[in-house]
């Protein structure tokens, strides 16, 4: 099998941090004879294995696109392309009867992979490297790839919401996970206590964000995830992007980090979402069904859940603006070493190691990212900021979010 088009401008955008003018040469990694209509520019891509109880349902909810006026999508506008990787069930099957009784392209490719490369990381890959060449050979460098899963229900304004997104300037576009309420409440008590808990907790961090180190294009309202469930992006920053990282998982945030490598304007848009099944039995060790039989297991063993406390997330926050600023004053030419040294002990690192990542990084994304591995290194962070339970970290957040809220008020009525 063809390994794509990408790998080497992968290697090259990893290795640079950002890749411009990069000569691509496409290929078709899955070998799709039939070509997409001259007026396709989205692609949607379904990673399939043993599926069997969702595909249908799946590829139903793709097939019922609404614009956001309520008018049907037109199917020639846009495509599917489904994986089916070593299914021991009947998934592929399935899916070839859904693209039967559907009025839009469905591709249905089964293939099997040896061991090594028979995981979720390999086969979002391959999907959105056939996505981006299928765009890139239809002439749509601003066409769109977008992807979910096999166990997962697009919204009926979910290709319409991404493409707003992308009209109104987006690179990428990231839509809320959510599972269905007859799903949740067949959790028992606790996992269903730190699922809700845990989106609480991210929708307050990402409010802080918004006081204390604002993202201009991706402002409230927001959420916080990016998952290969509901994520998108254009195909020209697929490609600057390097495409999708070889890792077996987590791919989608992998991912991510490469768009933040080469400044991509990212959206976490709250009209974007999917509904995904809350199976505890996962096909990964980072998905949603992995953390939900997690959190079981520690309400059978009386474990708290741990998060980062309202303090540690408020000096990360802080601690990126101050990092943003001084490689803005660095790329000016203006920041003295000694300057930089409440910065370093905040952030934990050493500061000549500091100094030195400032002048080299050729994007913020790309310093940022590597002190963030820097501290992990470390582990001088982890030390100084202890995890606290999720209870408390909530009510800490709250707190200080409604101060934050009152000083914004007070200051835009002067």
């Amino acid at each position: 099998m063809q390994s794509g088009c990408l790998p080497a401008i992968a290697e090259k955008s990893v290795r640079s941090g950002i890749s411009s003018e990069i000569d691509f040469s496409p290929s078709s990694p899955l070998s799709i004879e039939i070509l997409p209509d001259v007026c396709c520019n989205i692609c949607v891509i379904v990673p399939v294995c043993n599926e069997a109880d969702h595909i249908s349902a799946t590829l139903f909810a793709l097939n019922q696109q609404y614009d956001l006026q309520g008018e049907r999508l037109d199917p020639n506008k846009y495509e599917v392309i489904v994986l089916a990787n070593n299914c021991t069930d009947n998934s592929a099957a399935l899916a070839r009867q859904a693209a039967k009784r559907c009025g839009m392209p469905i591709h249905v490719v089964e293939r099997s992979f040896v061991p090594a490369d028979a995981y979720i990381g390999r086969v979002r890959q391959l999907l959105m490297d056939e996505a981006y060449y299928r765009l890139i050979t239809n002439r749509q460098p601003r066409g769109i790839i977008a992807s979910t899963d096999g166990d997962t229900c697009v919204a009926p304004t979910w290709l319409a919401a991404i493409q707003h997104e992308i009209d109104r300037g987006a690179d990428g576009v990231s839509g809320r996970i959510m599972t269905a309420s007859c799903d949740r409440a067949r959790l028992d008590p606790h996992t269903r206590a730190c699922y809700l808990r845990a989106i609480g907790y991210g929708y307050l961090c990402v409010e802080l964000e918004s006081h204390l180190d604002p993202d201009p294009f991706d402002c409230l309202p927001r959420h916080h995830q990016h998952c290969g469930a509901s994520l998108a992006v254009t195909a020209e920053m697929y490609a600057k992007a390097g495409g999708m990282p070889p890792v077996r998982t987590p791919e989608d945030v992998a991912f991510y980090r490469s768009l933040m490598r080469v400044e991509a304007r990212f959206r976490h848009s709250p009209l974007v979402w999917v509904k995904t099944s809350a199976r505890q039995q996962g096909r990964t060790a980072n998905g949603m069904a992995n953390q939900l039989h997690v959190w079981s297991a520690m309400g059978n063993q009386r474990q708290p859940y741990l998060v980062d406390s309202a303090l540690a997330v408020e000096t990360r926050l802080q601690s990126r603006r101050e990092l943003r600023q001084a490689w803005q004053t660095v790329q000016q030419g203006q920041l003295r070493l000694d300057e930089l040294q409440e910065l370093a002990e905040r952030l934990c690192v050493d500061l000549n190691w500091l100094g030195s990542e400032l002048e080299q990084a050729v994007s913020f994304g790309v310093l940022h990212e590597r002190v963030e591995a820097r501290q992990a290194e470390l582990g001088r962070w982890q030390q100084r900021w202890l995890q606290v339970p999720i209870e408390q970290a909530i009510t800490d957040l709250r707190t200080r979010i409604s101060h934050l809220r009152q000083v914004s008020s007070s200051s835009g009525s002067r």
